[in-house]
């Protein structure tokens, strides 16, 4: 019922937004004699703030045209290389002329990143994706929304996605070496397992986990007691809503991208305020800098989707309240998850100390489920000045986080793990 209010509300507020945007349109055209005066700039701000407000956001596109490679732009072409009904195995290719003309003769080892599944879309990597672009052959999951999918196509899980990680580094071909940004830590570390037990000729080269709830039971956080403080029947009762029509996926029984994005909200709830005031005075000052900014964070943040109830529920269970991978109580499709049998996969771990969702300390677990691993194919780093956001985009990650990982996958390069990981 709450979803089908959602749709309802959105569509009466159809007079509101068309009235705001002839407003919007009046009093911000050049051509508008007082469009510069006072008054004339806050009506033109508040009529974008309700447009803002009350519109939907879709999903946003990866704009990523070329990446910077020698101090030269190299055109990058992007293509679906793997699909099933849940995602898209999206390569960005980099011109290989241009690419040999900026002094790159290799295109570099190849690097799956593993997007999350938990509210927002695969394009909030853009930054972490133009990162590795530098020197990497990528490969990004892009999940596809819930809603999306007919009933016909079937349920997809906690086990489904560690498949579908499997099935994509398979892929690929040997020797990737695959990053988990925040929630797939678990179940990418599961599938390394199960293919490194397996002797799987195409297990990845490395592991590279940042800001993953591999232990949640460390450090805890406010989204870490939220999920441990309450039954599981109450994330069954007050979380799982059924898509309405118009959507494909109508009847499925879903956690609502919107609800996810109330949550998220709500846990900085002044910043998000402030944010708001401070954009509507930009558009006012018609600082046009500041307010393309905004726009651009917010369009991205307020673009989420739905998550079956199956894989939110079984995360929540697994990850959240009974802590199974880290208790070695992990199972899959009747096997046990045994991380400690990686022996020749490199690994490397990555926080935030201003982590408010993974705090420091859950994604470093992993070290000490993968003992098998020699210490010289491990490295820990924890950033001394970011956050969950930061671990993976901004300026931050540009300067020091992607370097590192450059430069660990160039020692795994080295290391022979590549060649045994193909053995």
């Amino acid at each position: 019922m709450l979803y089908a209010l959602y749709e309802a509300a959105h569509d009466a507020a159809i007079p509101l937004r068309v009235a705001a945007d002839a407003a919007r349109d009046f009093w911000g055209s050049p051509l508008n004699p007082v469009g510069h005066t006072d008054s004339a700039r806050k009506i033109y701000a508040s009529s974008e703030m309700i447009i803002n407000m009350t519109r939907r956001y879709g999903k946003p596109e990866w704009r990523i045209e070329d990446v910077e490679v020698g101090g030269q732009a190299v055109p990058v072409k992007m293509d679906t290389v793997w699909s099933s009904p849940w995602v898209k195995l999206q390569r960005f290719r980099r011109d290989p002329a241009a690419l040999h003309a900026a002094g790159q003769t290799d295109p570099g080892p190849a690097v799956l990143i593993v997007a999350p599944l938990s509210g927002h879309h695969a394009t909030l990597l853009r930054g972490t994706v133009r990162g590795f672009l530098q020197d990497h052959d990528v490969y990004v999951t892009d999940w596809k929304n819930a809603r999306d999918v007919p009933l016909y196509e079937g349920r997809f899980g906690f086990g489904d996605f560690v498949d579908h990680v499997r099935s994509m580094i398979r892929a690929i071909g040997p020797n990737v070496h695959v990053v988990a940004v925040c929630q797939p830590g678990p179940p990418v570390l599961a599938a390394a397992a199960l293919m490194a037990e397996d002797k799987d000729p195409l297990r990845p080269a490395s592991l590279i986990f940042m800001g993953s709830p591999i232990d949640a039971r460390l450090s805890p956080t406010v989204t870490n007691k939220m999920a441990e403080d309450r039954p599981f029947t109450w994330f069954q009762q007050q979380m799982i809503y059924d898509v309405p029509l118009p959507y494909f996926g109508f009847m499925r029984k879903v956690y609502p991208g919107f609800v996810q994005l109330y949550s998220f909200m709500s846990m900085n709830e002044t910043m998000h305020r402030d944010a708001q005031w401070r954009y509507f005075e930009d558009l006012v000052k018609e600082d046009g800098d500041a307010a393309d900014k905004h726009r651009e964070f917010y369009d991205e943040y307020l673009s989420v989707l739905d998550m079956t109830e199956e894989f939110y529920l079984q995360t929540i269970d697994i990850v959240f309240q009974k802590y199974l991978l880290p208790r070695g109580e992990l199972t899959h499709k009747g096997r046990l998850v045994r991380p400690d049998l990686i022996t020749d996969i490199a690994l490397m771990t990555v926080e935030g100390a201003h982590d408010d969702i993974s705090g420091v300390g859950q994604t470093q677990a992993a070290h000490g489920l993968c003992p098998g691993i020699p210490d010289d194919l491990k490295e820990l780093y924890v950033h001394p000045d970011v956050g969950h956001y930061g671990v993976f985009n901004g300026s931050k990650f540009r300067r020091d986080i992607y370097p590192r990982a450059r430069d660990f996958i160039r020692r795994a390069e080295r290391s022979g793990v590549r060649s045994a990981a193909a053995a």
